[in-house]
């Protein structure tokens, strides 16, 4: 998903404490789909309550926002809008690979092979307009805002932290740097040990901070250039050229300077070039927003998630106590201000 420029961008750790009284505008269609991945039964299964209905997000959002706002930071979660139409390429093969998933994931269940079965269910996650709503109204629930995107989540989450209503993005991705975020925050939702693909070892997760001016000056590049760069490799819009990756792909924009220079060289073309370079310089965004973080709503938060989702009250309960003594805490921090 996204482009694949970040082993070239410049990472450090990040703790929570650094990030107190700090505003994450949060890619919520990146965050709900890890989610999906990650919280799932040995055979690969996700939870689902007692009408077979999925609540992996749920119980994502519940416990991870909980501590997100306990550790002092101040969530906003940015949903997806309407894709671009340059996307609908990307998204047709995402669907034929969810679904050959799948199918792997069924036939992997059948043979009893339960470490196939966990690997394809991953890939199976799909984030539909019903886990979105549902998403939302926990949200609500908990006091935590979220934003419509016009288009694209990441773009409006960039725009948020331009405009200085946010300061950092959170997503996994790394379009965000080309739709001008000056910070991202990867690994916010999910840490801990992660699973390296195809070996039987494990690394720490924790998240990490990726500064855009830091980085462009590291590759001594500037962002019109990343934008190239990341087209030499691909993106969400488009396939990028044959057999250039982010370290050929620097070399080329080092050389040439431009897309356009590259692309006579390689004697190539992308299709849509000027269309996917406007969309990433002047991304589709709203400003009708607003960002109030306000009381945890205990009894809506036991009825959605415990009456109509069969979630444990006590956990629940101990959710909101949590989430009502870190609001109250955060208030009290704020009133010094005034």
């Amino acid at each position: 998903m996204g482009t694949a420029i970040g082993e070239l961008l410049q990472k450090k750790n990040i703790g929570f404490s650094e990030l107190t009284n700090q505003i994450v505008a949060i890619d919520a269609f990146n965050t709900l789909h890890q989610f999906l991945s990650i919280i799932r039964q040995r055979d690969g299964s996700p939870l689902q309550d007692s009408k077979g209905r999925i609540t992996s997000h749920l119980s994502g959002l519940l416990y991870r926002t909980t501590s997100l706002v306990e550790a002092g930071i101040r969530p906003v979660f940015v949903f997806d809008g309407k894709p671009p139409e340059l996307k609908a390429e990307t998204l047709n093969k995402r669907k034929e690979v969810r679904e050959s998933a799948q199918e792997r994931w069924e036939n992997a269940k059948e043979e009893g092979d339960l470490k196939a079965a966990y690997k394809h269910a991953q890939a199976s996650s799909k984030v539909d307009a019903q886990i979105v709503e549902e998403a939302k109204y926990l949200l609500s629930t908990m006091g935590i805002p979220s934003v419509q995107a016009p288009s694209e989540g990441e773009a409006q989450a960039a725009y948020m932290v331009l405009k200085k209503d946010a300061d950092f993005v959170a997503s996994q991705d790394y379009d965000a740097f080309l739709f001008g975020a000056p910070a991202v925050i990867r690994n916010l939702a999910v840490t801990g040990k992660r699973k390296l693909p195809g070996k039987n070892s494990y690394v720490e997760v924790e998240p990490e901070l990726i500064e855009l001016e830091a980085s462009l000056k590291k590759l001594e590049i500037n962002r019109e250039q990343l934008i190239d760069l990341a087209l030499c490799v691909g993106t969400d819009f488009n396939k990028g050229l044959e057999r250039v990756g982010p370290k050929t792909a620097l070399k080329l924009i080092k050389k040439h300077g431009d897309i356009y220079g590259i692309l006579r060289e390689k004697e190539a073309e992308i299709e849509g070039l000027e269309e996917i370079r406007t969309l990433f310089f002047r991304p589709p965004a709203t400003k009708e927003y607003e960002l109030k973080w306000k009381k945890p709503d205990r009894e809506k938060m036991l009825a959605f998630l415990c009456e109509e989702h069969d979630f444990s009250r006590a956990r629940v309960e101990k959710a909101y106590e949590r989430l009502k003594e870190a609001s109250g805490a955060r208030q009290q921090t704020l009133d010094q201000w005034f």
